[in-house]
């Protein structure tokens, strides 16, 4: 089975099989991430209640955790819902939003990675330099270093955390222990969205909900995610209406589409 086959099997496994995904994610994106979620195929839930977040984490095929708007109480719920995602052995996607920009971010990815092992990390240059160790910092939650910059410290932290690695940008790069992979798909206006990132990451929950490889999920988020952005440009007028037409295009994506506008490396 090829690469094209592959990412078709895994959408049409999301329609048929509508895993559960429960995000514990940011403010900012909630709306769009569970639009993604809903176009692909997927079930999304955003609960951050503590007293229900045992009962959701076991009934979901997938965990994402994203640091977009962090406090105290965000972070009480991640905990909790991580240590029943460790009891249910159910794989978590970590978004690690502006990691590197404060320390308060920095140091709640650092004990999420220390404490718990993500299936698939999803950041951009900037945020997955950071995880790494390095000082550099961030402007807010943008990346300021390109996905090519990162490659390097996307690899180590593959290597440390045993996980796959997905660093966003104008190329994706899906990483793991043994190997790395560059996805071309997608167009510059996407970055123009608040939230694409975090679209991704939710989009990862979906797929590892029906995949066994971490690495096959990952690679064919991007694929997806980056061959609805073209469609979607085809039609769209600037970024408001590419959000509107990449849903579209999710929702309508058929083996076509993927086998035609697959570009991997």
């Amino acid at each position: 089975m090829n690469r094209s086959q592959k990412v078709w099997q895994d959408i049409q496994e999301v329609r048929e099989k509508k895993p559960l995904i429960h995000n514990i994610t940011n403010y900012v994106v909630m709306n769009n991430t569970a639009n993604a979620l809903l176009a692909i195929g997927a079930s999304p839930v955003m609960a951050h209640a503590i007293e229900e977040l045992d009962e959701m984490v076991k009934m979901a095929s997938a965990l994402v955790i994203n640091i977009g708007t962090l406090d105290n109480q965000l972070i009480s719920s991640m905990y909790e819902a991580l240590n029943a995602a460790r009891d249910y052995e159910t794989p978590v996607i970590l978004d690690p939003v502006g990691a590197g920009a404060t320390k308060l971010r920095t140091k709640t990815v650092g004990h999420l990675l220390n404490k718990y092992k993500p299936a698939i990390i999803c950041g951009n240059g900037s945020e997955i330099i950071a995880m790494a160790g390095s000082t550099y910092t961030t402007r807010g939650v943008d990346s300021l270093s390109s996905s090519d910059d990162a490659v390097e410290a996307g690899q180590k932290i593959a290597k440390r955390f045993d996980t796959t690695v997905i660093i966003s940008g104008k190329i994706d790069y899906i990483i793991n222990a043994e190997k790395t992979i560059k996805v071309l798909n997608g167009v510059e206006m996407m970055g123009r969205i608040t939230g694409m990132g975090c679209t991704a990451s939710a989009l990862a929950g979906a797929f590892v909900g029906v995949n066994d490889s971490a690495f096959d999920a990952a690679l064919g988020t991007m694929v997806t995610l980056g061959i609805a952005g073209e469609i979607g440009a085809e039609d769209a007028k600037g970024p408001g209406s590419l959000q509107m037409y990449i849903l579209d295009a999710l929702y309508n994506l058929d083996q076509k589409a993927i086998q035609g506008k697959i570009r991997v490396e």
